[in-house]
């Protein structure tokens, strides 16, 4: 089925993973396992309600800070995190050439309001079509719910969607809700499965 949408994770994909990053650099700061902490403080975006927009960052930073003993401000935590999230300026070329043959493009992000914060630093929004963020969709890529309600958003079909993110489970999730997928694993990859698909 030909593609007509391109649906693209936000961290990891078009810009550097600056969460996991940032809570590397915070575990090493305070002496902590990084995949312990990462494991931690991951589970806790979701469990404070902070990434479907349910709960506020100092509820996160709160449970991250009671689960793990360290001691910091929300700002000196969340400054580890947004500092790490560079748009590849590469992909936002990708994203134009998609934009010019004619597809829709859209961000599909588990994110907070840090994703507007970005967005204002760096103004990438402007090159997509939609953007879906779990902060205000109030559901997150763990709930398969959420690509129909994208695919109804966007008016396309699961099979004209090629849908691109660097976590097996959400693809696999992607797959199971009859999109076309692509696992991230770099630049290259990336490239050969667009040219599969006639996206060049």
């Amino acid at each position: 089925m030909e593609i007509k949408a391109v649906l693209l994770d936000f961290g990891g994909v078009i810009a550097e993973e600056g969460f996991q990053q940032g809570l590397y650099a915070i575990a090493e700061k305070f002496g902590l396992d990084r995949k312990r902490f990462f494991q931690l403080a991951n589970e806790a975006v979701y469990d404070s309600g902070y990434v479907t927009g349910k709960g506020s960052e100092n509820d996160y930073w709160n449970m991250v800070r009671e689960h793990s003993g360290i001691i910091a401000p929300d700002e000196e935590l969340r400054q580890e995190i947004l500092s790490r999230f560079i748009p590849r300026d590469w992909m936002i070329e990708i994203v134009r050439s998609l934009q010019q043959q004619g597809l829709i493009t859209a961000i599909l992000s588990d994110q907070s309001d840090w994703l507007d914060l970005l967005d204002s630093r760096y103004h990438f929004f402007q090159y997509f079509n939609a953007v879906f963020n779990s902060y205000h969709l109030g559901k997150t890529k763990r709930d398969a719910t959420v690509f129909a309600d994208v695919l109804q958003e966007l008016k396309v079909e699961a099979g004209e969607v090629l849908f691109v993110d660097d976590n097996i489970d959400h693809i696999a999730r992607a797959v199971a809700a009859g999109l076309q997928t692509c696992l991230f694993e770099g630049r290259e990859s990336l490239m050969k499965k667009f040219r599969e698909l006639g996206l060049e």
